[in-house]
């Protein structure tokens, strides 16, 4: 009896196991994906450089005056046009300065008139010979003096005006705010910064490229701009090429403006930067193994593709990779001419995955 029961047991126990395994085969998921073989593609010469976005026009903001801050009427972010009003500082000091200058024209302007009168009656007692050489003289002396007062008095009151335009701060082109430094009550000084602009007209690149390469790079040559994290590839022309690496630590600066705008580009993206290069008809193009850079798969400082394994599992290999070719990407180890890899997904994929080809 005992020994009808374990066997009952023992069998019980194996069909448990069976549906077990057949439920989880079943439940198993299958990731639907898009294959490619392995070729090797045809690339011209190039000099490659990374760099950054930023706008044509920008600007540190600053005034030459000490004073409090009474307002700054702008936020970062926000659009404003040339002339508008950003931040005004208390002029007080400057109100005492004009009313001193206005009582300054005034006593110079009636000095003036005084020796007017005087120079103008002792010109006609000269002519009717009533007065001397030397009293004319003196008299034209004090004249001059008083015209010269009253032209120092004006000039004083227009540089009290001058000042005025540095405690009332305004844009020097249209752009956007992208920083304020000050807020309403701080103390202002001559060249302190109080705001950072830049214009969104237009913009520009700049590249750092290595002396090995900047005799390549000539102004007015034409380049491929890639921006990574737009995964986008525009065009751009060369407007200037640094003649000195001094303060860039041996790296010559480059700019490039960009042919067209684009809403979704911002200063400050990075990007990487192909200038073309002329190629003699006896020149070959170089032969590389390339895949498209959205099949990478990246994990820290490591960079692998899924390939397609026994049983169509996904296998996950790493690669050495090299330089980026516009949408694509140079391997220089672990991948072979002709093998297959997946380009996408449908799901999410994992090492030793389940897939059916499309």
């Amino acid at each position: 009896m005992k020994k009808i029961f374990t066997l009952s047991f023992t069998l019980l126990f194996l069909f448990s196991c069976s549906d077990d395994q057949k439920k989880a085969e079943s439940n198993e998921t299958v990731v639907s994906v898009r294959v490619q073989s392995v070729s090797r593609g045809e690339i011209r010469p190039f000099v490659s450089a990374s760099g950054k976005i930023e706008s044509e026009n920008s600007a540190e903001i600053s005034t030459r005056m000490m004073g409090y801050v009474n307002k700054i009427h702008v936020k970062t972010g926000q659009q404003v046009k040339e002339g508008q009003l950003l931040a005004s500082l208390n002029n007080s000091d400057l109100q005492a300065k004009k009313a001193q200058a206005e009582a300054g024209i005034l006593q110079a302007t009636a000095s003036f008139n005084n020796a007017k009168k005087d120079y103008d009656r002792f010109v006609n007692l000269y002519s009717q010979q009533s007065a001397s050489q030397k009293e004319l003289d003196d008299m034209t002396a004090r004249f001059e003096i008083a015209k010269a007062g009253l032209e120092s008095a004006k000039q004083m009151k227009n540089e009290v005006l001058a000042q005025f335009s540095y405690a009332n701060i305004t844009a020097p082109f249209s752009g956007v705010i992208t920083q304020t430094f000050v807020k309403d009550g701080d103390m202002a000084t001559p060249g302190m910064p109080l705001l950072s602009m830049e214009g969104i007209s237009k913009m520009q690149v700049t590249a750092m490229v290595s002396e090995e390469d900047i005799s390549m790079v000539n102004k007015g040559m034409q380049a491929t701009v890639r921006i990574k994290s737009l995964n986008k590839e525009m065009k751009g022309k060369v407007s200037e090429v640094s003649q000195s690496a001094k303060n860039t630590g041996g790296q010559y600066l480059v700019k490039i403006i960009l042919d067209e705008m684009d809403t979704e580009i911002r200063s400050g993206m990075f990007v990487n930067v192909q200038f073309p290069l002329e190629s003699k008809p006896e020149d070959k193009p170089f032969d590389k193994i390339l895949v498209p850079e959205n099949a990478l798969v990246k994990q820290g400082q490591l960079t692998g593709i899924y390939t397609v394994g026994n049983e169509n599992t996904a296998i996950l290999r790493w690669l050495r990779v090299g330089n980026v070719y516009g949408s694509q990407i140079e391997i220089l180890s672990g991948l072979s001419e002709g093998e297959t890899y997946i380009v996408s997904s449908e799901g999410k994929l994992f090492n030793g995955a389940k897939i059916t080809i499309q």
